[in-house]
């Protein structure tokens, strides 16, 4: 069973300073989590951690992080600024993004982050934007279904990201003829994973196409990432992924495969987001209606604003009403937010403890991808962000939003 790391009364005293809804964090944890994952791959002497900027865009979040040795994965020219403000630059930055404009690739190259390419047009398009670096990453896409054992995990076939082998081989070598020294291979073949086999059998993957490059070509590869993939298990049944085995599978595809191809000083990067900081991150909500009719409803002060996941995807949060965590799930809810959408739902059928309006709900799981994917929709505005200190201590990270806020981009239509 999920519980909460925070308490009713923590959070009874939390609102007379925030009030609800607020996305909070747990820092010791995530601390925590970052350690045990370098300890995973610590037979890698050039292991390191991209945390994907995308999932939790917060200063905090991210200096945090990179206190721990984590750089950052950044895909545009907002998250390159960011991890620049944090006094992340250089080769702690790992810039993986698609159909990438110009301005983008100018900044990362003047911030000294990796970058790597999506496409094989994007070599020309680079060459001539601002110019090969020393160091430089391809992106694979191997097409066709991705599978371990007889499951389907996902389609890159589908997916935008990469190049074929052919396409990615052909790029290492112009790009090695244009100035390149140093080069690294990155690939992403699914999507939150609850499976310890996800990363070694990708690894296996990579370190073949590594140890084929080197053998047409004679390139030979730096680092090769891992990129993300490694998910949590939303739903309070699943196991979580074991993320020492994960390390030590990895490791063995690496003995297996690189060190007899003379491959075996290649470092290791992942770019994971979600594994690094969703179980870490709550949206709190207070319970502010109930309506009785074709269906029980209880409706929070939270909407899709919020937290999208659960009305884009259908995506499963656990809801644990504070003060209520040993009482029967006796009662049956669809747990709702005000927005003029139907899917503005964060539960359907759940059943839960009966909920009386001015309880608080967590909402688990949203420390990725929760504030992040926020939006305006019906001109709702943006919750506070709130980290728990190591210390116990509650403090701000990001104020909520005000109508100022959302009406600054208006060109003289507005004053306020």
């Amino acid at each position: 069973m999920k519980k909460p790391f925070v308490t009713k009364e923590q959070v009874e005293e939390i609102v007379k300073s925030y009030p609800t809804p607020f996305h909070i964090y747990d820092e010791k944890a995530i601390r925590e989590n970052a350690r045990k994952l370098k300890a995973a791959f610590s037979w890698n002497p050039g292991y390191r951690e991209y945390f994907a900027v995308k999932a939790t865009p917060n200063p905090t979040i991210l200096k945090i992080l990179n206190e721990e040795g984590c750089g950052t994965d950044c895909s545009s020219y907002t998250e390159l600024l960011m991890s620049e403000k944090c006094g992340i630059v250089g080769d702690s930055i790992m810039f993986s993004s698609n159909d990438t404009p110009a301005e983008d690739f100018i900044l990362a190259r003047k911030l000294g982050a990796t970058i790597n390419l999506d496409d094989y047009t994007h070599v020309q398009f680079l060459k001539d934007t601002c110019g090969i670096p020393e160091t430089i990453s391809c992106r694979y896409n191997p097409g066709g279904t991705f599978s371990i054992s007889t499951t389907i995990m996902d389609n890159p076939g589908d997916a935008k990201y990469g190049m074929t082998k052919e396409q990615l081989f052909k790029a290492y070598v112009e790009l090695k003829e244009a100035g390149a020294k140093k080069f690294g291979l990155h690939s992403f073949l699914a999507s939150n994973t609850v499976t310890n086999e996800y990363y070694p059998t990708l690894a296996k993957i990579l370190f073949q196409v590594a140890a084929e490059l080197k053998e047409q070509t004679g390139i030979e590869l730096s680092f090769i990432n891992l990129s993300g993939g490694i998910g949590i298990p939303y739903t309070p049944d699943k196991e979580p992924n074991d993320i020492m085995a994960i390390g030590e599978g990895v490791r063995k595809a690496f003995e297996e495969v690189l060190v007899p191809a003379g491959l075996g000083n290649v470092s290791i990067f992942t770019e994971l987001g979600r594994f690094m900081l969703a179980p870490y991150g709550h949206l709190v909500t207070k319970a502010i209606h109930e309506k009785h009719t074709h269906k029980e409803y209880i409706g929070v002060d939270a909407c899709a604003v919020n937290l999208m996941r659960p009305a884009m995807y259908g995506a499963y949060h656990h809801i644990t009403v504070l003060g209520k965590e040993n009482e029967p799930c006796d009662f049956m809810y669809d747990v709702t937010g005000s927005l003029c959408e139907n899917n503005d739902k964060f539960a359907i059928d759940r059943k839960l403890p009966k909920i009386d309006k001015g309880d608080y709900l967590v909402i688990h799981d949203t420390g990725a991808h929760g504030f992040a994917m926020g939006y305006s929709y019906n001109g709702k505005l943006k919750s506070a962000e709130l980290l728990l200190c190591e210390d116990g201590s509650v403090k701000q990270i990001r104020r909520a939003e005000t109508p100022e806020d959302y009406f600054a981009t208006l060109e003289g239509y507005w004053e306020v």
